[in-house]
């Protein structure tokens, strides 16, 4: 009777504790004492990575590559001396009289030199850096603003920079797709964002491809209110016009900057209070930095001038809740890590001309991981599709790499291995370089067959759609097609994508669309026709410059520099560990 009786106490003073404990868990103060103990102790709390011997892929040109290599060479040269005119182009801005009258008339800094005033180093992660060339509405060199990654103070911030030389800071369609994209990144990856707002507003005569739509400029705003719920932090500089819908920019941020004489905030500027009210008042006046640093509380800091808001901005960025990594722990880390066994610059013979000058993808996986050091997965199934783990810079990564059509089992593999990465919390790496056409279904058994590789193709889509790890694509050769979906294209979302010079993006590559066109023996010479008039046009379309201009991608880098882009991106990616606190208990408005 007594055992009974302790054991029935026992069992109820048990389900009180558990009662008690799930009661205090509740209380707000208790949640945030958990969540700052706990993210002090990950942060901060000393980690060592398990060690790895992976094994190497020592893989040199041989004498039978040769005439691969040197045609890709030839190929890859032509292609980064159009990337070097872009690249100049874009660095102009709006050529030499609108940089005069910005400078000497208008008194402002150009925005590379406002960028080094902001950043740590020159040394950042521009985005789309050819957006806005050769449009159907004339060049936009840089799109107008010019995005970007870089550090301040040590952390990675985005910035999203308006160029006035550029149209005199016009928005046009792709500014905003530009501005949308560099917000959609630092939600993704939990980044500060720093705007330099100098902008004139919408151009008018595309205002249906600026205003109504979902993703028009309306979704600027809204992004900046979900990223404040996020606790993602935002500065805006005001060093120039804010105009009409540029004027909610800054107001919507949770701290601004505002540069005395030349920045101006209103929603309609001095010619149209005249024409409204016949009143003659500067813009100063109207909307100056000191009406909103004394008056309307608009901005939170008022600069004599723009070294000094870059001063202030810096200072800010300084008060934001991240606890980096010592910075010993960090060169410690950099002098551990094993280069390459090859040269980079070997990179740009790997980049295939075209899909039949494609070399062994393992040549190009070795020379971008730690020590050529490589563990695959699955190594002799499903062979068209190499799949392992390596080292980038010290980061553990997932590579998937085209070599050859995606088959039925080598898209069983890649879910597999997509699945088993997303368990383990490893980024994603895909290297895109995917077959031009799929196989034709010329008999009942291929029919059968190309069934069950739909099925597997659409598992690893969706095992790649709902990982839930960061992923980054770079296209090393072709996009076309359904394995390019699967091999996580635009469409999937990855983090970041980019594009080797080389890289032919479209739904088939030039010389192919003719296998999905419908097959008419009556109408032959009219497909023919329609079939050359299609190949031209993929030959101007599929390039990687066209598809930069208009936003299909992160921005074209060089083969050679991949290695330290993937490094950047990947440090990138791991900074929103250090971010002490990031769930809001309530939501509170900033500006009553």
């Amino acid at each position: 009777m007594r055992c009974t009786y302790l054991a029935s106490f026992r069992f109820l003073d048990l389900i009180s504790l558990i009662l008690l404990a799930a009661c205090f868990s509740r209380m707000p103060f208790f949640r945030y004492w958990q969540r700052s103990v706990c993210g002090v102790s990950s942060v901060a709390g000393k980690r060592r990575a398990l060690p790895s011997a992976f094994p190497v892929l020592d893989l040199p040109l041989l004498p039978i590559h040769k005439h691969i290599y040197e045609a890709n060479l030839r190929n890859s040269n032509a292609w980064c001396k159009k990337y070097t005119e872009f690249s100049e182009k874009v660095m102009e801005g709006g050529g030499e009289k609108a940089i005069a009258r910005h400078t000497q008339r208008n008194r402002k800094l150009l925005i590379r030199d406002r960028l080094r005033l902001l950043l740590d180093d020159e040394d950042f992660l521009e985005l789309s850096p050819f957006a806005g060339l050769g449009l159907p509405y004339g060049d936009i060199p840089s799109a107008g603003s010019i995005t970007g990654i870089g550090r301040i103070n040590g952390l990675w911030c985005v910035f999203a920079a308006s160029d006035a030389t550029v149209k005199g800071g016009t928005s046009y369609p792709i500014t905003v797709k530009k501005n949308l994209r560099a917000q959609e990144i630092a939600i993704k990856n939990r980044l500060p964002c720093v705007y330099l707002v100098d902008s004139a507003g919408a151009f008018l005569p595309l205002q249906s491809e600026i205003f109504p739509d979902k993703n028009h400029g309306g979704r600027t705003f809204y992004n900046e209110a979900i990223m404040s719920a996020m606790k993602i932090p935002q500065v805006a500089v005001v060093c120039g016009s804010c105009t009409a819908g540029g004027a909610y920019m800054p107001t919507m941020a949770e701290e601004a900057v505002m540069v005395h004489r030349i920045g101006t905030i209103f929603l309609g500027g001095p010619p149209l209070v005249k024409a409204a009210t016949g009143e003659e008042v500067t813009p100063e006046d109207l909307g100056g930095a000191r009406l909103h640093a004394e008056v309307s509380g608009c901005v939170d800091h008022f600069a004599w001038e723009e070294k000094e808001a870059f001063d202030y901005t810096r200072n800010i960025i300084s008060t934001l809740n991240f606890l980096l990594p010592e910075e010993e722990e960090e060169t410690k880390k950099r002098n551990a890590e094993e280069e390459p066994l090859h040269s980079l610059e070997e990179l740009l013979g790997l980049a295939p001309k075209s899909y039949n000058y494609s070399l062994d993808v393992k040549m190009v996986v070795s020379r971008l991981v730690d020590g050529s050091r490589f563990l695959e997965f699955k190594a002799r199934y499903g062979t068209s599709l190499v799949t392992g783990f390596a080292k980038i810079h010290g980061h553990l990564v997932g590579i998937l790499a085209n070599d050859g059509q995606l088959s039925y089992e080598a898209t069983l593999k890649g879910s597999h291995f997509v699945q088993l990465c997303n368990q383990r919390d490893v980024p994603l790496l895909f290297l895109q370089n995917t077959a031009p056409t799929a196989a034709l279904t010329l008999s009942t058994k291929q029919a059968e067959m190309n069934s069950n590789h739909l099925k597997a193709q659409g598992s690893m889509m969706s095992a790649v759609a709902s990982a839930s790890v960061p992923k980054i694509t770079v296209v090393i050769g072709g996009c076309h097609g359904a394995d390019s979906y699967a091999m996580c294209g635009r469409a999937f979302d990855p983090n970041f994508l980019f594009l080797w010079p080389n890289a032919k993006v479209s739904i088939a590559p030039p010389g192919h669309i003719g296998s999905l066109l419908p097959l008419d023996g009556e109408q032959e010479e009219e497909q023919k026709k329609q079939e050359e008039e299609l190949n031209r046009m993929l030959v101007e379309e599929s390039s990687a410059f066209f598809s930069s201009s208009r936003m299909w991608d992160d921005g074209v880098i060089l083969p050679q520099n991949t290695r330290k882009v993937l490094r950047d991106v990947l440090d990138i990616i791991k900074q929103q560990r250090y971010q002490l606190s990031t769930e809001t208990l309530q939501s509170i408005p900033l500006r009553m």
